[in-house]
């Protein structure tokens, strides 16, 4: 038996899942530019954070069917992001585990797309795991990112003097309505 050397940059997703081979190691955070967008101004991802993956190949035969091919990935990082109220830095801890089934072309792939509860990805003889990764832990970020207890919150506004009224933001549409200008 042979024993093939895979690069994660450019796997060739059939002979990684029929050697059943498998591969893992980490990436530095920065090297993931889109996730690194997302992070906090003031705590941008440092040399040493990291995101630690692991791939596996597997070939499925169902009873009637052809084999499957499958590939199946883990990746964990953390990232600081900014907190939806208070606006400072919160550490999300990211953690993505999926399994991605791979067919021929575009159209097993649409056929199967809406009838799996997995993804499934048109076959590739040059995938870059990293690239799939990173799409990965991007959908995996928090949409509202907050702390549990935020230490410093916002300042609220002072409450208005007595006898004083804040316009209503709906007076200046109702002008317009009517054919005024803007005070």
């Amino acid at each position: 038996m042979t024993v093939r050397g895979f690069d994660p940059l450019r796997l060739d997703v059939e002979a990684f899942a029929k050697d059943a081979a498998a591969l893992e190691g980490s990436w530095p955070l920065r090297q993931f530019l889109r996730i690194a967008e997302a992070a906090h101004s003031d705590a941008p991802p440092a040399e040493d954070d990291v995101v630690a993956w692991r791939a596996r190949g597997e070939r499925r035969r169902l009873p009637g069917s052809e084999s499957q091919t499958w590939l199946h990935l883990e990746a964990q990082s953390r990232l600081s992001m900014e907190c939806q109220r208070c606006l400072g830095p919160v550490a999300v801890a990211l953690d993505v585990r999926r399994s991605l089934m791979f067919v021929a072309d575009e159209d097993a792939a649409a056929l199967l797309d809406a009838d799996s509860e997995h993804d499934v990805l048109v076959m590739s003889r040059a995938l870059d795991v990293r690239e799939l990764i990173e799409d990965e832990l991007l959908l995996a970020l928090p949409l509202v990112p907050r702390h549990e207890t935020c230490l410093d919150p916002l300042p609220v506004s002072p409450p208005l003097p007595a006898g004083h009224e804040e316009p209503s933001p709906f007076a200046a549409l109702a002008a317009l309505r009517r054919g005024g200008a803007l005070n």
